[in-house]
């Protein structure tokens, strides 16, 4: 028992030990980088601090640490305020997925026509489908669109053109700026194309049912 107490100590011990060098590591490279930024060089940074330029080195290579008080003065010499110093430290990695413009994925739907094109904006998003975001282009107005039903709850937002759009009974009219948001089961789709081309964004989200 008391030998796995103590290796769970120095786990614990070691962790901490990490965590100084990397915030050690992350001050130091974002002093010098700030330093470098405003063109400034190790003695006038360290005059401007009070301290000697070999400490202020070492500071900006992680090998010494420091005080808070002169953590503080070294942000206020570099013109940036002590929390801006850590605004990056321990923030998770970016993985965004960017779709350029006409980059979107082309696909092929039900009733999907000529003048009448689906862009997917994501996709890859694992076995679990969350949501599909369109880009919708209609520019075909004899074109007789069918309904479509599907789970989950689709939002609209008008880009350009005017149209009216069915769900269930009823008829809306969207124009550019306009959004409807509706359950994705009950039929619905373009009734009428007033205004050409027609651009809009369609999403569908799967994860919940819209409430009454």
């Amino acid at each position: 028992m008391q030998e796995k107490e103590k290796s769970m100590t120095e786990a614990v011990k070691r962790h901490n030990e990490d965590a100084i060098d990397s915030l050690e590591r992350y001050l130091g490279n974002t002093i010098r980088e700030l330093r470098q930024k405003h063109g400034l060089t190790i003695a006038e940074v360290a005059d401007r601090v009070g301290i000697s330029r070999g400490m202020l080195s070492k500071i900006e290579n992680a090998q010494t640490a420091t005080s808070l008080e002169t953590i503080a003065k070294l942000a206020n010499a570099l013109g940036v305020s002590l929390s801006s110093l850590f605004r990056n430290y321990n923030m998770p990695d970016g993985g965004a997925q960017l779709v350029k413009n006409d980059r979107g994925m082309e696909v092929v739907r039900r009733g999907t026509k000529c003048g009448h094109t689906y862009h997917l904006l994501a996709y890859d998003q694992g076995p679990t489908k969350v949501f599909e975001p369109f880009l919708i282009t209609m520019d075909d107005a004899s074109e007789v669109f069918p309904t479509f039903e599907h789970s989950g709850v689709e939002f609209i937002h008008m880009l350009e053109g005017k149209l009216e759009y069915r769900h269930g009974k009823k008829t809306y009219l969207l124009e550019p700026g306009d959004s409807l948001t509706f359950r994705g089961e009950i039929p619905h789709g373009p009734e009428k194309l007033i205004e050409l081309p027609i651009r809009f964004l369609a999403i569908i989200y799967y994860g919940m049912a819209l409430e009454e």
